[in-house]
């Protein structure tokens, strides 16, 4: 590849959730919260890779955003908030430069152990109707068997990119199931939590990095990241998500300066 320029930018894209619960918050920006009309998940962020979706990714405070180490094979430099569609920019989209990416060190690229990594963009952004930052699961979380859930990304739904934001309903499944249905073919581990995606709107896992998130009260919050690459889940065979609330002392402590960020206990 030594001669190929390797562009990748970031982008926040939105579009209502038709079959998801009410997205709807009539309070100013708030964490997990998202504001009449301004479209589903404005947390959301796209990693793109020469005009085209790549991976996915959540903004969790304002200057920092939470995606997969698998994501990271090379560098990112841009990141582009307040966009509706693959094919069409806002006039409000904003650009901001990524300063640092910090992956996990002990993320294993064979089993997908702690898939997890964090963008420090090079200044904070703004928060608005069309971007905000979401909850994460806190340690001691729980999420049961059946706990109903969201996947948020550009997915792919056969063997094209959707252009607009995809959404599917997956329900958890509990380590120990999830575990009977991948056998000796991946271990499943405290780190990871499942989730079956339903309604025939397959997210093909070829690009990591979105937000497994579940509605608490008056707030959405994020329990998963999107981390293996399964081929198109079915609902024979769970997806497997790394589990934010196993990293809650990671994020903190890498986040090297003072910044906000919500932390829910489910």
């Amino acid at each position: 590849y030594t001669n190929t320029i390797w562009q990748y930018y970031v982008e926040a894209r939105y579009v209502l959730l038709h079959e998801a619960p009410d997205y709807g918050s009539r309070n100013a920006v708030s964490c997990g919260r998202a504001v009449e009309n301004s479209g589903s998940g404005p947390w959301q962020v796209s990693i793109n890779h020469n005009g085209q979706f790549w991976c996915g990714g959540s903004l969790i405070t304002n200057q920092w955003v939470l995606t997969a180490a698998s994501c990271i094979s090379h560098n990112l430099t841009e990141v582009h908030l307040s966009c509706h569609t693959q094919s069409d920019l806002t006039s409000g989209e904003v650009s901001l430069t990524v300063e640092d990416i910090i992956c996990h060190p002990a993320f294993n690229n064979s089993t997908y152990e702690n898939n997890i990594c964090l963008l420090k963009l090079l200044a904070p952004v703004t928060f608005t109707d069309y971007i905000q930052p979401i909850c994460l699961a806190s340690q001691n979380s729980t999420f049961y068997n059946g706990t109903s859930s969201w996947v948020t990304d550009f997915s792919k739904t056969g063997n094209s990119f959707p252009k607009i934001l995809q959404e599917v309903n997956a329900p958890v499944v509990g380590n120990n199931e999830c575990q009977c249905y991948y056998k000796g073919d991946k271990a499943i581990t405290e780190n990871m939590i499942c989730a079956v995606l339903q309604a025939r709107k397959d997210s093909c896992q070829g690009n990591p990095g979105g937000p497994l998130m579940t509605k608490t009260g008056f707030a959405w919050v994020q329990s998963g990241v999107v981390s293996t690459d399964n081929g198109c889940a079915q609902p024979v065979r769970p997806a497997v998500f790394t589990r934010v609330s196993e990293y809650q002392n990671w994020i903190n402590d890498t986040r090297s300066s003072p910044c906000w960020c919500c932390w829910c206990l489910v």
